[in-house]
């Protein structure tokens, strides 16, 4: 190690596996220690050599039952990083052990060379990680933990049909596929295999990171939720989306509570794990000593590191009230992954429809603006002017669907 940016990468390396402990697919971490010349680092021995190995003895095909055998070990170790605030940022193949020659050894993610500690709601912006495997946020420097579920989805798909999703000649060439072209569904052994293993690995290399199912989320995919070992862990996610939640006005509430109450059996079952994992108490309600006790029950030294713990101070609301399971979807259910389904038009009308019945009202444009935290400079008539009827002064569809995404920076970039 020749300079101080590479004496830092090792530090946080050991700092990160010492404060990682407690997941049986994480390779476990002994101790560290060091003398004139050398850093050594002691970790358990994986003799079962790498999954690109079985891989290539395969001949690139698994078939559905085995995939989903490789894809819940990995999803839970990495939805389990994620929760503890740690993004891997190198997730392929080669970066994961079996234990034993096994055929059903345990698989260990290794490598930790390349991860960091992230904030729920911070962006990283160096570019890290194998070509083949990273997502297009980070080669456009804005990214956090979802980068790593884009890697687990390329996993997937070679898994599936043994071949790459994005190839090139170049890096560069690599590059420009992920961040320009769509994998391929039509080629063989595709047209064979079930719908759901197709939507599953779409949903993971949705190009859009706030599109793109969690780890979390992936455990609780009809495709591989009913797989023996499949267990939904407690999803970050859940926390930022309540933040959120908790920061919006009265009327984007509404229109949240409307836009759950058209969830499908399937879109609700995610939720009510992660319900169920924050131990409502008998009457069925949360409290915010739920999230703090369902933190705490997950939580290791890394917690500390990435913050997390001081997300709580978002839903201090929760001191004084509870929130039933029904709030709870409202404020649990992501707008931008409904967007990604088929069936969002549907969905959007449905609440629309909900809506108009419960919580439309005539309002002025100045109390909209207000109620969505707009400030006094922004030229409020040519944000929010289409997003009202002009009949009645309530609002339209067109603003329905924007209030149900707050309002962004972006939005008001575009007019300002």
């Amino acid at each position: 190690m020749t300079t101080a940016i590479a004496v830092e990468d090792v530090r946080r390396e050991v700092k990160l596996l010492r404060a990682l402990k407690g997941h049986s697919n994480l390779v476990q971490f002994y101790d560290a220690f060091e003398d004139f010349d050398n850093v050594y680092i002691v970790m358990e021995l994986c003799e079962g050599g790498e999954l690109l190995d079985r891989i290539l003895s395969r001949g690139g095909k698994y078939s559905e039952d085995d995939a989903k055998a490789v894809l819940v070990q990995i999803l839970s170790v990495v939805a389990f990083c994620h929760l503890q605030g740690v993004v891997h940022r190198d997730l392929k193949p080669e970066n994961f052990l079996y234990t034993s020659k096994d055929e059903n050894s345990h698989l260990k993610v290794i490598d930790f060379g390349l991860s960091d500690f992230v904030r729920p709601d911070e962006r990283l912006n160096d570019i890290v990680g194998s070509a083949y495997y990273v997502a297009p946020e980070v080669l456009h420097r804005s990214y956090s933990t979802e980068a790593d579920v884009w890697s687990i989805g390329v996993i997937a798909y070679i898994l599936l049909c043994g071949s790459r999703p994005f190839w090139a000649r170049s890096e560069s060439g690599i590059f420009r596929a992920v961040l320009k072209a769509d994998p391929g569904f039509d080629e063989a052994p595709w047209p064979s295999l079930s719908p759901e293993a197709k939507d599953f690995v779409k949903r993971l290399l949705n190009k859009d990171p706030r599109k793109r199912m969690t780890a979390a989320q992936a455990l609780s995919h009809p495709w591989i939720r009913n797989h023996n070992s499949a267990k939904v862990p407690l999803d970050i996610l859940i926390f930022r989306l309540m933040k959120q939640y908790m920061r919006s006005s009265s009327l984007r509430k509404a229109a949240l509570r409307a836009l759950s109450k058209t969830l499908t059996v399937d879109e609700l079952h995610y939720l009510k794990e992660q319900f169920a994992l924050l131990e409502p108490n008998k009457n069925g309600s949360l409290t915010l000593e739920n999230f703090r006790g369902a933190l705490t029950k997950n939580a290791t030294d890394a917690m500390k590191d990435s913050r997390i713990p001081d997300f709580l101070s978002s839903l201090n609301a929760l001191q004084y009230r509870r929130m039933d399971f029904e709030e709870f979807c409202a404020a649990g259910l992501s707008v931008h992954q409904l967007e990604a389904l088929d069936r969002w038009e549907q969905h959007a009308r449905c609440a629309y429809e909900l809506f108009e019945k419960d919580g439309n009202r005539a309002i002025v444009i100045e109390e909209l603006a207000s109620e969505l935290g707009l400030g006094p400079a922004l030229p409020v008539h040519a944000v929010l002017n289409d997003w009202i009827r002009h009949t009645d002064g309530k609002l339209s569809f067109h603003g329905f669907v924007k209030l149900l995404h707050g309002i962004s920076s972006r939005t008001v970039a575009k007019v300002t």
